[in-house]
């Protein structure tokens, strides 16, 4: 079993960053794929970025590519996402998930996740 618990959301204005945190509880952790995902008011959930649970290898969607990173410390349990030059497209709540996908290309579904985190809001407004 794993637990996720998201924190670092809040408000920040266009251009500005914010680092998103994901402590996890449980020893399986670390040999999960971790990801982030965002959901916007009357949208589907949609990947944002995701890392090999070595940390070695992490994927993004061109939408995020060289705004966001996403990185791991295993020996802390905990998954972070840096996101800069954010944007008012941006706002959504963002829940970090953990799963074992088979490939690659599964990443950036939802279903290829077994655990989920309940959210933190990230507001971009001026």
């Amino acid at each position: 079993q794993v637990q996720l618990v998201e924190s670092g959301g809040g408000l920040v204005q266009p251009g500005g960053s914010l680092r998103l945190s994901c402590a996890a509880s449980g020893r399986a952790f670390s040999t999960h794929t971790s990801g982030w995902f965002r959901q916007a008011p009357g949208k589907e959930r949609e990947f944002v970025a995701a890392v090999s649970w070595t940390g070695a290898t992490t994927y993004y969607p061109d939408s995020g590519k060289g705004r966001f990173i996403i990185s791991r410390d295993n020996a802390n349990n905990t998954v972070y996402l840096q996101m800069n030059s954010l944007k008012p497209d941006d706002t959504a709540v963002y829940y970090c998930a953990a799963g074992r996908p088979r490939y690659t290309a599964d990443w950036t579904t939802t279903q290829s996740y077994d655990y989920w985190g309940q959210g933190t809001q990230v507001t971009v407004s001026s």
